[in-house]
């Protein structure tokens, strides 16, 4: 199982932070990437800053055939299509599509580490696999997104917000 979650917080030039997170999906599908799943919207403060545009993400359960690098190399291709700057960590952006996990492999490389570093602390990751995958296990930690979850601080639990939208796809 590969899960994937896409984030937005900036309007581009194709649209809304929604419009964002649903043409990347888009192009996830055009792509060699099938999905299987995806999780309503989910809507963050900006973090560390929260004076920022509030972010919006989804999670997203994948089949890829091909391995995590192939899968990252398409990955940036989208965000690149999409208008995606990388400025200094943390600023606003207009995309962001991070691999979670892919398949429960354990890697560290100098593009890549596998499963995502923070998954584990972020609220808009966890609540989206929750959503989508409950049964999900951290591939290191070897604990559920509910476990995970229920380590957060409350104002993490709290300052997310699931919306009664979902992503718009092409078929």
């Amino acid at each position: 199982m590969i899960h994937l979650n896409i984030g937005s917080n900036l309007n581009s030039k194709y649209g809304s932070r929604f419009d964002n997170i649903s043409i990347a999906t888009n192009l996830l599908l055009n792509s060699k990437i099938k999905i299987i799943k995806i999780s309503n919207f989910y809507e963050t403060p900006s973090y560390p800053n929260k004076n920022l545009p509030k972010f919006l993400n989804v999670g997203l359960i994948v089949d890829y055939q091909d391995n995590y690098l192939s899968l990252l190399k398409e990955i940036k291709l989208i965000e690149k299509k999409l208008g995606r700057i990388r400025t200094q960590k943390n600023d606003p952006r207009t995309i962001d599509i991070d691999i979670i996990d892919f398949k429960g492999e354990i890697k560290k490389t100098d593009k890549l580490i596998l499963p995502h570093p923070k998954c584990h602390l972020r609220n808009f990751v966890l609540f989206p696999i929750l959503q989508i995958t409950p049964d999900w296990f951290h591939p290191i930690l070897k604990k559920n997104a509910q476990f995970l979850i229920d380590k957060l601080s409350q104002k993490s639990r709290i300052e997310i917000t699931r919306l009664q939208k979902n992503v718009n796809i092409n078929i």
